[in-house]
């Protein structure tokens, strides 16, 4: 089977996924445009902001596409072959990793905007909202520490570890200098919008453009921005702690929405390249299709450790907290739902493909000892090279590091003010004052860890990250199936993902714990996670209780605060 074929496929697979079972599940919710969202009933210009459908796409999209759909596949095709990971993949996204991105988007909306931890504690109790409310924070914690330390590495050498790739440059200053411009105009674009109001269409042929010409620029000005990883580390929990507490108009919003025209680019490069390059014979698929279910010494089995490997690319508790943090705060009007959040998600899941498409075409040597995001750098360059042309290879690449750097970049302030959002609603506090020190926490323990663990810290976590993602996301699943059955409505569609999705995390998480407790000689990062894998599974279990009661009960409907 050719790149072109699979590819094809899986794009029809999107479409179809889209209109028809994505239509179904927008249908049994009975999204209502007379119906007043949060975004209009709490409007206050900071956090509630009704927003255009295709700008918050973008922003909602950049802000789930970080590394995650392109780490995770690359990492999974290296260990047990690209096969089984485009089969999750395609399975996942569609029937459980968008349904559970509508699925939150929607509750979060009906229940006033709220996150998902308090949709749970709205219907299974203080107890069980409280649970759900530590879980998803230690859940951020690994989110922000895993990609604290990637986007400092991209900052000193171009990229996850772009190593063995020849650069005229400073190719870690380039990404450095990029970003901060990047970021610079996004502030510019925000305080436009909100003092001048020019239409989207003029904002955008103005600015997206010019985020193009900061990537290049960036690369003139390479050797400017020179520090070492930990410096790094330091600055960008800085720069998230002020961008937590700042108004979604003068940074979220257009970061957001600058930031998917970079993945959109990164699509579109991926689309072209891989049908190009494949029809007219330039790539080819060098890599095995499977590589065995069990893999010595690359993470195990390949139940379940394939599925929490992958994580994003076709499921992500995450996602939940982004649709119930900040994107439900600014839908317009409830059937916006449907493309905003199945929408991105199928979106996310191409991201994965392409990603997993840079493993396919490498050769065996190509992916010795290089981390993924060498791997999707050196791919994406392959991409762009097949469309541009042999002469431009150094600029193609560090174009693939630098959206690399994007993806992940843009997801750390995010989850940031997630983090704040919920040690806020953790204790019940509010005003500046409470949300400054929430962001101090959020902010400080990921910092403690970065300083001690050292850079390179991400690869030892990544699979707890995985898991305790995907986990999230069948507890929100979760708490939608308790407030569907207590509003009478049918639930079997979130219900299904929820028991898999489930399964799998908790068998993972076990499997951890004996891996940390009972295996001789275990490393110190292991041990940390076996101690947090305890953690998590005493929440889970605890929330797993309280849910289960309710849904195998027999009684009728009751009068929910939401509907």
């Amino acid at each position: 089977m050719s790149l072109p074929l699979i590819a094809g496929l899986f794009l029809v697979l999107l479409v179809l996924g889209y209109h028809l079972y994505g239509g179904f599940i927008a249908r049994q919710y009975r999204l209502d445009d007379a119906a007043v969202t949060p975004a209009h009933a709490k409007q206050d210009g900071v956090d509630f902001v009704p927003t255009k459908p295709f700008y918050l796409l973008g922003q909602h999209f950049s802000a789930i596409a970080a590394a995650g759909p392109i780490a995770g596949p690359i990492l999974a095709a290296q260990q047990f072959g690209w096969l089984p990971a485009l089969l999750w993949i395609s399975f996942g996204v569609v029937f459980i990793g968008a349904v559970h991105d509508l699925s939150t988007l929607i509750a979060s909306v009906r229940h006033g905007g709220v996150s998902i931890a308090e949709v749970v504690r709205t219907h299974l109790g203080p107890k069980a909202g409280v649970a759900m409310l530590l879980f998803i924070w230690v859940a951020l914690i690994y989110v922000i520490v895993a990609f604290t330390d990637a986007t400092a590495a991209t900052f000193v050498s171009g990229d996850a570890e772009l190593e063995g790739l020849t650069f005229r440059f400073n190719p870690g200053g380039a990404v450095a200098a990029a970003s901060l411009m990047y970021l610079g105009l996004a502030v510019v674009m925000g305080g436009v919008d909100r003092f001048l109001k020019p239409p989207l269409w003029l904002q955008t042929i103005i600015f997206v453009p010019a985020t193009l010409g900061a990537v290049w620029l960036g690369t003139r000005l390479s050797t400017v921005l020179v520090m070492d990883a930990r410096m790094w580390s330091i600055l960008i929990l800085a720069y998230c702690f002020v961008a937590s507490l700042t108004p979604v108009w003068v940074l979220l919003q257009p970061r957001g929405y600058l930031g998917g025209f970079v993945l959109y680019a990164a699509i579109g490069v991926g689309v072209v390249g891989i049908f190009y390059g494949g029809l007219t014979g330039e790539l080819s698929i060098q890599q095995p299709a499977f590589h065995g279910f069990q893999v010595p010494g690359a993470g195990g089995s390949l139940f379940p450790f394939l599925f929490v490997t992958i994580a994003c690319g076709a499921c992500s508790g995450f996602h939940g907290l982004v649709c119930s943090g900040t994107t439900s705060k600014q839908i317009d009007r409830e059937t916006h739902c449907h493309p905003v959040g199945y929408g991105a998600m199928l979106l996310e899941g191409f991201v994965a493909v392409i990603a997993l498409a840079t493993v396919m075409i490498a050769t065996k040597g190509e992916l010795v000892g290089k981390a993924p995001g060498a791997v999707y750098g050196a791919g994406l360059g392959r991409l762009l090279v097949t469309i541009i042309g042999q002469k431009y290879l150094v600029f193609a690449i560090t174009f693939g590091a630098m959206a690399f750097s994007t993806f992940v970049f843009d997801t750390l302030d995010v989850s940031t003010r997630l983090g704040r959002y919920i040690l806020q609603e953790l204790v019940g506090a509010k005003g500046q004052v409470s949300a400054a020190v929430a962001t101090a926490i959020t902010c400080g323990v990921p910092l403690l860890f970065v300083l001690m663990a050292g850079s390179g810290a991400w690869r030892s976590f990544w699979t707890l990250f995985g898991t305790s993602n995907q986990l999230l996301a069948s507890l929100s699943l979760l708490g939608i199936c308790v407030w569907l059955k207590r509003s009478g409505r049918r639930y079997a569609y979130a219900l299904l993902p929820m028991i898999f999705v489930g399964a799998v995390t908790l068998s993972s998480l076990v499997l951890q714990i004996r891996d940390a407790f009972l295996t001789p000689g275990a490393s110190a990062a292991a041990r940390v996670n076996g101690v947090v894998s305890v953690v998590l599974l005493a929440l889970a279990l605890s929330l797993f209780t309280a849910g289960g009661r309710v849904l195998l009960s027999r009684d009728g409907p009751k009068p929910a605060p939401a509907v």
